[in-house]
């Protein structure tokens, strides 16, 4: 059976590939590629973030891992939400526990040193970096000058040796205790007083709590698939309200028309938190009511908030059929903009998702805040068919109703159907107008005539999301986003 591994960076999908041609399981391989991100890229994700997880065994039952850090303690007496520096770090972090959740799902022990130590040595003799980081270094070179310990990221561009002894440091106490010592053992304490020396008040007891939910995923049918989404607090129902609208419409998917549903699927959306019961937001006579909202003449104004965050995507599938999809993150480029002094970790500021406001989503111990984070997996009669998921924050909705449109209406490979050109909604970190981002459609001219105000972007733009897919048919084939190529 053939076997296949994707991520934004070669090194990393060449680790998870390797793997698997030995016979590795999925999880095996996506933790390898998850740790190696980890130091590779850490302007987008790191072992101080979070991290969602769909996996699925060969016989299509799917289940998703929530790795969502949860607010500290002392967060009761919080006033004031920051979105970078020590104020902005108000939960746990928990990519590592989803590490050891599907270890645990697809019952492996595993030899953490052949999972971590690519990474670990890629930490302690140094990796070269990308384009990619430096594009977003440059972006923060004012903001980086404050930030605690972040000397050594501001001062590496492109093509340059970036070494991190201290996180190396970090993943190799990973590998002689293992991965439960990130939250109970003796790296935990390590990671305390970190976070303690820069302010925060965190408990022993904050850190040993923190668990990945292993949980069961929402789905929805569509076309002939059946989609898998993970559930709250993460905006998985949404991607299946815009895929479901477009269901209801029954006509093909014009951009016309994924724009008005992922508008009116959106519109749901700030009720989502981590109590948010979303049964009823599938329900056939919901999707039909939203879908009659939608004017295949008229565009729907659109002055709604937008939120930034960056994050990396990668999948797996083993000789066993076993599937995993996966997205791990710092929510903001570079995250708390907080360096741990000991440990090397760039810690993340998913914290900064909560509101100080009554009603959902509101800032308090122990819970979880509203995550951008919704890797998905879709299976045809029953089995594991696509594996997919974005980075892009309020675009990973719109970007995987392009591709599942692309993948699933056109029938397109995943290679082209990651080149379909895309829309973001809304405002982004460059642009604060309430427009439709779009790249190169030749539509342009006829969105404009339906009331679309356009703001054209370039092909290809790092704007539209770095996506990965894996379509499991008689072969096996994999691709990750031609978008910001590292």
């Amino acid at each position: 059976m053939q076997t296949c591994a994707v991520s934004p960076h070669p090194i990393a999908t060449a680790i998870g590939n390797d793997l698997l041609e030995r016979g590795a399981s999925a999880a095996e391989a996506a933790v390898a590629i998850g740790a190696y991100l980890s130091v590779a890229m850490p302007h987008f994700c790191g072992i101080g973030g979070d991290a969602v997880w769909l996996v699925s065994d060969g016989a299509g039952h799917v289940q998703a891992i929530n790795g969502i850090g949860q607010a500290f303690d002392f967060t009761s007496g919080v006033t004031q939400i920051s979105t970078r520096g020590p104020q902005s770090i108000l939960t746990t972090a928990a990519a590592t526990a989803t590490w050891d959740a599907a270890l645990q799902i697809f019952g492996v022990t595993p030899d953490l040193g052949m999972l971590l130590g690519p990474a670990q040595q890629a930490a302690r003799d140094g990796i070269r970096v990308t384009p990619s980081q430096d594009f977003w270094r440059g972006m923060r070179a004012d903001e980086m000058q404050d930030w605690p310990g972040f000397t050594p990221y501001a001062g590496a561009k492109a093509g340059d040796l970036l070494l991190q002894p201290d996180l190396a440091t970090s993943l190799q106490a990973l590998i002689d205790h293992g991965l439960s010592s990130f939250h109970t053992g003796p790296l935990s304490r390590r990671i305390l007083d970190d976070l303690q020396s820069l302010g925060v008040a965190a408990t022993a007891d904050d850190l040993a709590t923190t668990r990945a939910a292993v949980e069961a995923p929402l789905s929805l049918p569509y076309r002939g698939a059946q989609l898998y989404a993970p559930p709250p607090p993460t905006q998985g129902v949404t991607t299946l309200q815009i895929m479901g609208i477009l269901e209801r419409l029954k006509t093909p998917a014009t951009y016309h028309l994924m724009v008005e549903a992922v508008k009116c699927a959106f519109l749901d959306r700030p009720a989502l938190d981590d109590q948010a019961q979303v049964a009823d937001w599938l329900s056939e006579a919901h999707l039909t009511r939203l879908a009659a909202n939608i004017d295949p003449v008229r565009a729907m104004p659109w002055p709604h908030e937008w939120n930034s965050a960056d994050t990396v995507y990668f999948a797996a599938r083993d000789a066993q059929g076993g599937c995993v999809s996966a997205l791990q993150s710092t929510y903001f480029d570079w995250g708390s903009g907080c360096v741990l002094p000991q440990t090397g970790m760039i810690w993340h500021n998913r914290g900064a998702g909560f509101s100080l406001n009554a009603g959902p989503n509101r800032l308090a111990p122990r819970r979880r805040p509203f995550h951008t984070l919704n890797p998905g997996i879709a299976t045809r009669d029953g089995k594991p068919w696509l594996l997919y998921g974005t980075q892009g924050a309020d675009g990973q909705p719109q970007t995987l109703a392009v591709i599942l449109q692309a993948a699933i209406d056109q029938g397109l490979p995943p290679a082209a159907a990651l080149s379909v050109p895309r829309f973001l909604l809304g405002r982004t970190f460059s642009d604060g107008r309430d427009t439709l981002k779009l790249e190169p459609t030749g539509q342009e001219d006829a969105l404009a005539a339906l009331g679309h105000q356009i703001s054209p972007i370039p092909a290809l733009s790092q704007l539209a999301g770095q996506a990965g897919m894996i379509r499991i048919e008689a072969a096996v084939t994999g691709a990750h986003d031609p978008r910001g190529r590292v």
